[in-house]
C-alpha cells in the first residue's frame, strides 16, 4: 500500500509506485529528479510538473511556493539528466507567453498552464 503525497494526483502515484516509490519516506530517500527521472526512464511522459509536484511533497509545501532559484535548479538539473528538449520547451513558452502573448508569468495559474502546455 503506498500513501497519499502532497501534489501528487493518482496517475502520478501510479508511475511513482512502479518504480518503487511508494512514500514520503521513499521520495525524500531518492529526491524529487531522480523520482522524475525513474519515471521518464519507465516509459510514461511527465511534464515538468511533475518535478515541482515532487519538489513541492518533500518540501511540504504547493508546487508554485517552490522559489523561483529552486525550480530553476531542476530545471537545469532535469535538462543534465534526461537532455535539454524539455528545459528549452518550457524556455521558449515562457519567453512567448513574455513577450508575444503579454502573459504575467509571476501568476502561478500562468505557470501551471504553460507547463501544462509544454507537456
Amino acid at each position: 500500500m503506498s500513501e497519499k503525497l502532497r501534489n501528487i494526483g493518482p496517475k502520478s502515484m501510479a508511475w511513482l509506485r512502479q518504480t518503487g516509490v511508494r512514500s514520503l519516506e521513499d521520495l525524500r530517500a531518492v529526491g524529487a529528479l531522480s523520482a522524475f527521472v525513474r519515471v521518464k526512464r519507465a516509459g510514461f511522459k511527465p511534464s515538468l510538473n511533475l518535478l515541482y509536484a515532487l519538489e513541492g511533497a518533500i518540501l511540504d509545501c504547493h508546487w508554485p511556493e517552490i522559489p523561483d532559484g529552486r525550480r530553476s535548479e531542476l530545471i537545469i538539473a532535469a535538462d543534465a539528466a534526461h537532455g535539454s528538449g524539455a528545459a528549452l520547451d518550457l524556455a521558449g513558452r515562457v519567453g512567448a507567453a513574455i513577450w508575444a502573448e503579454e502573459r504575467n508569468v509571476a501568476d502561478p495559474a500562468v505557470l501551471r498552464a504553460l507547463l501544462g502546455e509544454a507537456g
